[in-house]
């Protein structure tokens, strides 16, 4: 049962269809195996047992009828400490909102349970959901499956540690500004940053309405199209016959490639050079506007950030980590018609945008230019902190930015993932080729 923990959901949900895996069994051996992890509490802010057995006995009955509601029926998954959950404490990584119970889910995973997903329990993540580091001194820091004196990334860091770490078969996070797929990328896992706007955020704790997306953390590309569905309620793309041979590729050059760590180079090249032999063709991409982009980023992120937290955050800002208090506070130095002069800049820099990437497939580029920086230095070295965590979010913020879906794929570099952008609402042309991809990286 052991092999159950690292195997994808999908398999897991193949092996509940044909009768050799039981879904009971199954959410028993997850919950042992988070019950008896030396880093459990590092990981799950909480384990909901009573709902996992219970979910997994219904699966199982599904399952002995004929009945399934979905290849993940009875697959045991975790959910970021941001997704109401009715009767359990959600509270977004914050002493803020300590005692926080919602008394119904978040539609995704309403949506999930309806599809017949087991409900494992709730990940630790960055305070608010504010950070791409996954270090959060307030409630914990989940590990990282590669460095165990590194942070794991965030701001979905006890989502990626779950499954890296063979505590749950899939997890779901958020990507504001990279929150999937930096964790992803620094735990060799495939991450999703699905398009703004296309899954609902009802019940989600928000950061930045305007940039928040729901995302699976996963094994395979084909779970992230499975986890996709399962949130959405829908259907899952349809990967069968996927090729790279004559497709076309932009290797994003503008800021993506600047301060580029050796790891991260390295694994960069090695990776375009695997997706050349499959057949693909890749050309160098400038696009300028991104660098008049990334300058918005402060009215943008932080203006809409503090106005939606402000009263909450200066009734008792002595509970929050310093460093994110003064990254919310940073918004309150921008007007409104700051605010809505960065959007409009933003508008003519997607614009483009899409002339740049007009003809292209895709655009890849590094899923970070840094490796998991230190955990201890973070805590005691102000100036790497914010180095740091800016590197970390630099080129999967361009993805936010420009509106657009991502996906982050492992390169067989321990850390260092391979990051590919497509138009909005692309998701399922880009699971497609993220498959095809996956296959020439392996």
């Amino acid at each position: 049962m052991h092999e159950w923990l690292h195997m994808s959901a999908s398999e897991l949900g193949r092996g509940i269809a044909v009768g050799a895996i039981d879904p009971v069994a199954l959410a028993q051996t997850f919950l042992d195996a988070i019950d008896s992890h030396p880093m459990r509490n590092r990981i799950y802010s909480r384990v909901t047992h009573d709902r996992a057995m219970a979910e997994a006995n219904a699966a199982r009955i599904r399952a002995q009828n004929g009945q399934r509601l979905s290849l993940l029926d009875g697959v045991p998954l975790s959910w970021k400490d941001l997704f109401d959950s009715a009767g359990t404490v959600t509270q977004a990584g914050s002493a803020l909102l300590d005692g926080r119970v919602p008394d119904r889910d978040a539609a995704v995973l309403n949506n999930a349970t309806k599809l017949g997903a087991v409900c494992l329990g709730k990940t630790h993540m960055s305070e608010l959901a504010f950070s791409g580091l996954g270090l959060n001194p307030v409630t914990a820091t989940p590990p990282c499956i590669n460095d165990s004196e590194a942070v794991p990334g965030g701001s979905s860091s006890g989502a990626a540690a779950s499954v890296a770490f063979g505590l749950a078969a899939g997890g779901i996070g958020s990507d504001t500004g990279g929150s999937v797929r930096i964790p992803s990328a620094w735990n060799d896992l495939v991450g999703l940053k699905t398009t703004s706007g296309r899954v609902s955020l009802e019940g989600v704790v928000p950061l930045c309405l305007k940039f928040d997306t729901v995302g699976p953390l996963c094994r395979s590309v084909e779970d992230a199209a499975q986890l996709l569905a399962l949130v959405e309620g829908g259907a899952a793309a349809d990967l069968r016959g996927v090729s790279l041979k004559g497709r076309r590729f932009a290797d994003l050059q503008t800021i993506a490639m600047d301060e580029l760590r050796e790891q991260p180079a390295k694994a960069h090249e090695e990776a375009l050079s695997r997706l050349r032999d499959a057949g693909a063709e890749i050309v160098p991409l400038d696009v300028p506007e991104i660098k008049d982009a990334m300058a918005l980023t402060g009215p943008l992120y932080t203006a809409e950030a503090y106005g939606l937290w402000r009263d909450v955050i200066e009734a008792n800002p002595h509970l929050m980590f310093e460093e994110i208090l003064q990254r919310f506070r940073a918004g309150g130095e921008y007007s409104g018609p700051d605010y809505v002069a960065a959007w409009a800049r933003l508008e003519a820099c997607r614009g483009a945008w899409d002339q740049a990437i007009a003809g292209f497939d895709a655009v890849v580029l590094p899923a970070s230019p840094i490796m998991p920086p230190n955990l201890e230095r973070l805590l005691n070295d102000h100036d790497y902190y914010v180095t740091e965590n800016l590197l970390a979010l630099r080129n999967t913020r361009i993805g936010n930015l420009m509106g657009l879906a991502a996906l982050t794929l492992p390169t067989g570099t321990p850390s260092c993932g391979l990051m590919m952008m497509a138009p909005p609402n692309a998701e399922e042309a880009l699971l497609r080729l993220g498959a095809a991809a996956e296959a020439a990286l392996a």
